[in-house]
């Protein structure tokens, strides 16, 4: 008998409700609806690099779609078999790579073969966790999990221009449950600039500002001076690596925006986790519900709900057995457990 086809309400948050959809609907085999896609967003509707993820993902399962098109505010989606593949994806844009390949990643885990994925695009936007996010912070959460997956970034890609890679390959592996509540013993933090076509300076006076905030020795600062034709742009990332987890924050440059604000934005994210004592900073708490939810259960600490996390919530409950569970631990600490019913 025919699965009823799940309805969704886009305007209940960002990209994040299609994309998460996208996944679930590839994994399930269950066929969805979308309406308002984006609704809240200064430009509603289908962007180019949410287009991207939509024909990458009905590439990978053979889905049939309607509404894929720019500036489309309602989208059908009923998936077919996951197949593996060797597969090449341009967003055209600086849209972000990352994205597009947290959208496949789930159903690729469970083709029948090992998959070769090439995403060109942006790989360090303001809007998109960047590249280094990934391979620092979760996929080796996701390896910890059963996961086998490699990402090599191949070329950066600021916005505007875009025109960054990354390739990614992917083992089919089944998840099994994390639990991660706490951060264990502190390592080591570390700051890293990444400059293209910019003077020296810039990179320079960000580090000079995290070493005078966070009392860095400068064997922890690192500025990297990438190739002219990657840019104009720049981000600064701090790292830092705990026992059971390491966090990466981000924060970019912008030509109205001085060098030493761009720091203090990253710091600034980085001493709400730090204060907050819970394991995981809202962005990694996003991007772990899926995988949890689809190995059957886990949990963590994040400082707060934030909108990405309710509106996750409320779509992975609608595709999966599961209900998640959420409960404050104090002022700036909430545990989120994935349940299975």
């Amino acid at each position: 008998m025919k699965q009823e086809v799940i309805e969704l309400d886009g305007a209940i948050g960002g990209g994040q409700v299609l994309r998460s959809a996208l996944s679930l609907s590839m994994v399930t085999g269950r066929a969805f609806r979308i309406k308002q896609i984006r609704a809240r967003r200064s430009r509603p509707g289908l962007l180019r690099q949410h287009l991207t993820a939509v024909m990458a993902a009905a590439e990978v399962c053979g889905a049939t779609v309607g509404g894929a098109h720019l500036g489309s505010q309602a989208l059908s989606f009923e998936p077919g078999a996951i197949r593996a593949g060797d597969f090449q994806f341009a967003i055209g844009t600086a849209g972000s790579c990352t994205l597009v390949l947290q959208t496949l990643l789930p159903a690729l885990l469970r083709a029948p073969q090992a998959s070769r994925l090439r995403i060109s695009g942006g790989t360090h936007n303001p809007l998109a966790p960047p590249a280094d996010f990934l391979t620092r912070s979760w996929l080796p959460l996701l390896r910890r999990m059963g996961a086998n997956v490699e990402l090599d970034l191949l070329r950066h890609g600021f916005a505007p221009a875009g025109g960054g890679e990354i390739e990614v390959n992917v083992q089919p592996a089944n998840l099994t449950r994390l639990d991660l509540c706490d951060r264990g013993e502190a390592i080591s933090p570390s700051a890293w600039a990444l400059t293209a076509g910019l003077g020296p300076t810039v990179a320079q006076r960000e580090l000079s500002r995290v070493a005078k905030r966070l009392k860095l020795p400068a064997t922890a600062l690192h500025s990297v001076t990438l190739d002219p034709a990657r840019g104009p742009g720049n981000v600064l990332l701090l790292e830092y690596a705990f026992e059971h987890v390491t966090e990466v924050f981000s924060a970019f440059g912008q030509v109205s925006l001085r060098a030493e604000k761009v720091a203090d934005a990253a710091i600034s994210q980085a001493a709400d986790w730090l204060r907050s004592g819970a394991a995981v900073a809202e962005h990694l708490a996003d991007q772990l519900l899926l995988p949890m939810a689809l190995a059957g259960g886990g949990s963590f600490t994040t400082p707060r709900m934030t909108e990405h996390l309710h509106s996750n919530i409320a779509v992975i409950e609608l595709f999966l057995p599961v209900r998640i569970d959420c409960r404050e631990e104090g002022a700036d600490r909430l545990r989120v457990e994935v349940i299975v019913n």
